[in-house]
């Protein structure tokens, strides 16, 4: 597996005081021929993330719209999205609706960041409606600490989730174990969660967030963020599954690593893997979590 990197297609430059730092967590969205909507995560000067987009020929690699406008802006104090929102994937349920689950970020006095998540729905590619004012999904027994960047797909008449729980903030290293796990729902609603997916290991791959998952003839293929508390910042990985539920780390075959300088010199993150005209595009983030922008990759088969 190899990425060619076609370098930096997307960078920050906004007047809008809710843009006006990173384009984080791209997501892509089939608009027509080879043109995509991306959707993003960007910052006002507090640190506090909301959505806007950009249209991007993928081909050409060219801008033909940039919206400039807070799609939908982070929550009230109060709220569980009061300081952020982290969008995960698109996907539709049974009555063709499109939804976006995201990560809520909130910070109480006092207290480390904390995750839940939220849904939105996407109207007509072009606005986003909080779907209630509560999580969507939220700590409990199985994820007691925190939660973030979710993945669904209808697969097999069910929807399945990859989603990311902290099990702890700190470990012997001093970096947080942070890991995918697994749930599955046969309405999209009440979801039953399976517990870990992709394995961890201290000093190696502990901190793992934004996974993105695309099935194929072999199987289920998965790349997400990783860190191993050894002193790099996020690199991209890729693990492998024959049923989605079991994976292998397959680090050595991600094919996409930190660039010699620029943009991505110092950290690649956020992966948003999808398939255009028979070829696989990754868009992700580079140095300080997409502080700049955001960049795509091609598969080379």
């Amino acid at each position: 597996m190899n990425w060619k990197k076609e370098g930096q297609i997307f960078k920050v430059n906004s007047s809008n005081p809710d843009l006006i730092s990173h384009a984080s967590n791209p997501l892509a969205i089939h608009l027509k021929e080879d043109i995509y909507r991306i959707f993003f995560s960007a910052r006002n000067i507090e640190n506090k993330s909301s959505i806007s987009f950009v249209d991007i020929d993928i081909l050409k690699k060219k801008i033909i719209k940039i919206s400039g406008k807070t799609i939908i802006k982070y929550g009230i104090d109060e709220s569980f999205y009061s300081h952020g929102i982290s969008i995960g994937n698109l996907f539709r349920d049974k009555k063709n609706k499109q939804f976006i689950l995201f990560m809520g970020w909130q910070i109480r006095e006092g207290n480390h960041w904390r995750g839940d998540i939220g849904k939105l729905e996407l109207i007509s590619n072009n606005s986003l409606k909080l779907t209630q004012k509560t999580p969507f999904m939220s700590s409990d027994s199985e994820d007691k600490v925190s939660l973030s960047y979710p993945f669904v797909i209808f697969h097999d008449d069910i929807y399945k989730m990859w989603y990311g729980s902290t099990i702890n903030w700190t470990s012997e290293n001093k970096e947080m174990i942070h890991v995918i796990k697994y749930a599955t729902s046969k309405d999209g609603n009440i979801w039953e969660k399976h517990g870990i997916a992709i394995p961890y290991e201290i000093g190696v791959a502990q901190a793992f967030s934004k996974p993105s998952v695309i099935i194929d003839e072999n199987g289920f293929h998965m790349w997400y963020s990783f860190r191993g508390g050894n002193g790099l910042k996020y690199r991209i990985g890729y693990a492998f599954s024959k049923n989605g539920i079991e994976w292998q780390r397959k680090h050595n075959l991600t094919g996409i690593d930190v660039s010699d300088k620029g943009w991505d010199s110092e950290m690649i993150c956020y992966p948003f893997v999808f398939e255009h005209k028979e070829n696989l595009y990754m868009l992700y983030n580079g140095n300080s979590y997409g502080k700049d922008g955001f960049g795509l990759a091609l598969l080379i088969k």
